[in-house]
């Protein structure tokens, strides 16, 4: 796990959008016939060569979910998927809307120990964990 950056060498870089809402994260089932198929992940996708993770984020957002995304903060956590090519960069955005199933079999809003319990994509259930953790240190002190 990194902070956020540039993609190390023959890396993909991915975005996953961290979306909120009254304590609950946006969450989206992914199709039986892609990777990872039937587990729940943070919705996103790869960057096009040149696209700005802002720009990234939107794009994805609205053709998998039709939801405007206003802002976008920077990288909360970088996640390597596996053994794959694939680093994932889960980033908190700000979006208007409610969402659709245009990509995903189905979407929820989910609080953070509830994605403890649910089935997710590897690197989505890392972050969750991260998510949770937080949420545990922030409630110290």
């Amino acid at each position: 796990m990194t902070a956020g950056g540039a993609a190390p060498e023959g890396m993909v870089r991915v975005v996953a959008a961290v979306l909120h809402r009254e304590g609950r994260y946006l969450l989206g089932r992914r199709p039986a016939r892609k990777r990872h198929g039937g587990l729940w992940e943070f919705p996103g996708g790869k960057l096009d060569p040149g696209e700005s993770t802002l720009d990234a984020v939107r794009r994805e957002l609205l053709e998998e979910m039709g939801l405007l995304v206003t802002a976008a903060g920077g990288p909360l956590l970088s996640v390597m998927d596996g053994t794959s090519r694939f680093l994932i960069e889960f980033v908190e955005i700000f979006a208007e809307g409610t969402p659709s199933t245009l990509e995903h079999e189905a979407v929820g809003w989910f609080a953070p120990g509830e994605m403890l319990e649910i089935p997710m994509a590897p690197a989505d259930a890392t972050f969750a964990r991260h998510l949770r953790s937080d949420r545990r240190d922030a409630g110290r002190g």
